[in-house]
């Protein structure tokens, strides 16, 4: 894929899921399945943090890929007052392993990260595109090497 047709976008939304933090995560587990399944065959990577208040995400890939990906978001019950945060042609991937990260997982991130939308003064309407994308990539590749 030639540069100029290598997109990176990012976003957040507000969590539209319902019920026990069970039902939640079994709805995570079969949003990550399908993004898996789905970025993988359209050459699409990045990664998704999820918690009881928010979804944010970065997806990159070929620009017609990301844009129908997003589309698909937009139209999710689950995610409301969906915020594009950048949308941007980049040189290359930051999520090159990953066709869809997740983060926030472990017990350290849930302490971090488990009230985004909430009291603790992370809020992700004041981040940039940037910032988050970063934060997903640190968290990611922290999630990684645990794994290891």
């Amino acid at each position: 894929m030639k540069p100029k047709d290598l997109r990176r976008l990012v976003y957040y939304s507000r969590n539209r899921v319902a019920g026990a933090p069970a039902v939640m995560d079994e709805t995570i587990r079969g949003i990550l399945a399908a993004s898996r399944t789905n970025n993988a065959r359209i050459d699409v990577t990045g990664a998704l943090m999820f918690n009881a208040g928010c979804f944010a995400q970065v997806l990159e890939g070929p620009e017609d890929a990301v844009e129908a990906t997003f589309e698909r978001i937009q139209q999710d019950e689950r995610h409301g007052e969906v915020s594009l945060l950048a949308f941007e042609a980049v040189e290359t991937r930051l999520f090159t392993d990953w066709s869809m990260a997740y983060v926030g997982a472990s017990p350290d991130d849930a302490a971090r990260y488990g009230d985004v939308a909430g009291e603790s003064g992370f809020d992700l309407s004041r981040m940039t595109g940037d910032r988050l994308c970063a934060m997903l990539h640190g968290l990611a590749l922290e999630e990684e090497a645990a794994d290891a």
